[in-house]
């Protein structure tokens, strides 16, 4: 049987030691997360490996979620097969993008999700009956945090060394069809990772500013 409360109390401690070194991101981390990473649209001819996506996932999974659900799976379309037959859900003008990038993940989320929450968050053992008999909040949830998980993927794929572009223009009924008729899983957005061809960009586009967008209470 596990001591929960040595391990509690361990990770209190190394919790509380990380704290205490007042860590923050250098500028090249920002640059290279944020503030100078740019969504892209053409790709060289570079393979992607597969330990570069093991790695990408290794850390993308360690962002938090809601009762620790982890409702994101991924498949990576890497294979000219797979691309054949991903590219009819696409909309036109996303069909050469997906085509050239050497990965195209397809992020999408499992609505039983909830089969996993004694594995995953074993601290409350009857949390899947939250969730086993409404379906409502099932959908909810596994939307609301399997979007969440999308983005650390990104970010994530970023702190790889990979670029991202990420794609929301293509059916997802056609595209569940293909890749998820039968299973609880529905997709939610696109991301083409690769080595990103610069001369395919454009001008960075306008952020709203913050007295725009926050207020404080």
């Amino acid at each position: 049987m596990l001591d929960t409360d040595t391990l509690d109390n361990e990770a209190r401690d190394a919790a509380a030691a990380f704290q205490a070194r007042a860590l923050t991101a250098d500028d090249t981390t920002l640059q290279l997360l944020f503030t100078e990473a740019r969504t892209h649209y053409g790709w060289q001819d570079s393979d992607v490996s597969d330990e570069t996506l093991r790695a990408l996932y290794e850390i993308a999974k360690m962002g938090p979620t809601s009762m620790n659900q982890q409702p994101m799976r991924v498949i990576f379309v890497r294979s000219e097969a797979a691309k054949d037959r991903l590219e009819p859900a696409l909309f036109e003008g996303n069909r050469p993008k997906m085509r050239s990038a050497p990965v195209t993940a397809i992020i999408a989320y499992d609505l039983n999700f909830w089969e996993e929450l004694p594995n995953v968050f074993p601290p409350n053992p009857q949390a899947q009956d939250i969730f086993k008999n409404n379906a409502t909040a099932a959908q909810v949830n596994a939307f609301r945090n399997g979007t969440l998980q999308g983005a650390y993927f990104m970010l994530a794929a970023r702190a790889v060394g990979l670029d991202v572009g990420g794609m929301s223009g293509f059916d997802n009924a056609k595209l569940d069809e293909e890749f998820f008729h039968g299973t609880s899983l529905k997709s939610n957005f696109l991301v083409n990772l690769g080595y990103a061809d610069t001369s395919k960009i454009f001008r960075r586009l306008p952020r709203l500013a913050f007295d725009q967008v926050c207020e404080t209470l």
